[in-house]
């Protein structure tokens, strides 16, 4: 068993989360991800340093999607960081949040084929190929080619993990991901997560697939302070989870709708009251 933590690089700096990373790695924590929000602080620069500050820490977004940017661009971004990191990089894609994307005037429209296409064309790149048409819906390229960068090891490849949680998704995981990030720790969703993920992974056979369970930890010594910081997070995950993974854990979809609207406002006063 491996243990990874993420930073959310809003109300802390660059600094603050190279430190947490560096303290991270002194107690033994495998994986560092950075999540990837576009009104934070960009995961890209993040992760740059923290590789440059420590020596055993695997590291990697937490996580992408194939909407904000594009196969070329995150192929080109693994390269890089593990060339800085000595061959630490990992990479984390998934379908999108469904309750941001639209603030961003972007039409998220079928993010499961989508996420597919990008994690094939970037294993394409990464491996050195030049990319010709093949008749892609979303990414056709036309000749592309990584010729500016160091290749990772073509044994060890690009460990993508995908961020799953609905039942598309997680088949996709198993299919085409080196691992998944499932945003959920309770164990019903366990129970159904990984008969689909083994299925989908036997079927290509695929050995030593890695399932990452997220749980989520606020600390402050004021109590109510903690609770209020957890309840922005459950609110995030809850706005980008599937209904019948809402309906499994008793959540009313009509409130699940406003929480989604109030953080699409980034009304995080009404999110707490909801939550």
């Amino acid at each position: 068993m491996t243990y990874g933590i993420e930073f959310v690089p809003g109300n802390v700096n660059v600094k603050q989360v190279v430190n947490f990373c560096k303290l991270a790695e002194s107690k033994d924590i495998d994986f560092a991800w950075i999540t990837n929000h576009y009104n934070n602080r960009h995961c890209y620069p993040t992760l740059a340093a923290i590789a440059q500050a420590t020596t055993t820490l695997k590291m990697g977004p937490g996580i992408m999607n194939a909407f904000t940017d594009t196969p070329a661009a995150m192929a080109s971004f693994f390269c890089t960081l593990n060339e800085i990191s000595d061959g630490r990089a990992v990479l984390g894609i998934g379908p999108g949040d469904l309750s941001t994307l639209p603030k961003l005037a972007i039409n998220a429209e079928k993010p499961v084929a989508r996420l597919e296409e990008a994690v094939l064309q970037i294993r394409k790149l990464c491996a050195g190929e030049e990319v010709k048409k093949s008749g892609m819906q979303f990414f056709d390229y036309d000749g592309a080619k990584l010729t500016g960068v160091n290749l990772p090891d073509k044994k060890k490849g690009v460990p993508i993990y995908i961020g799953a949680q609905g039942p598309k998704v997680l088949e996709l995981a198993g299919k085409v991901g080196d691992g998944a990030l499932i945003n959920a720790s309770n164990p019903k969703d366990f129970h159904i997560a990984i008969p689909i993920i083994k299925k989908a992974s036997d079927a290509v056979g695929k050995k030593n697939f890695d399932i990452g369970a997220y749980t989520a930890m606020s600390i402050d010594q004021s109590e109510k302070k903690a609770r209020n910081a957890a309840k922005i997070v459950a609110a995030f995950i809850a706005a980008g989870s599937p209904e019948a993974l809402l309906t499994r854990h008793g959540l009313d979809l009509a409130n699940v709708a406003k929480i989604k609207a109030a953080l699409g406002k980034f009304d995080f006063k009404t999110v707490g009251e909801l939550v």
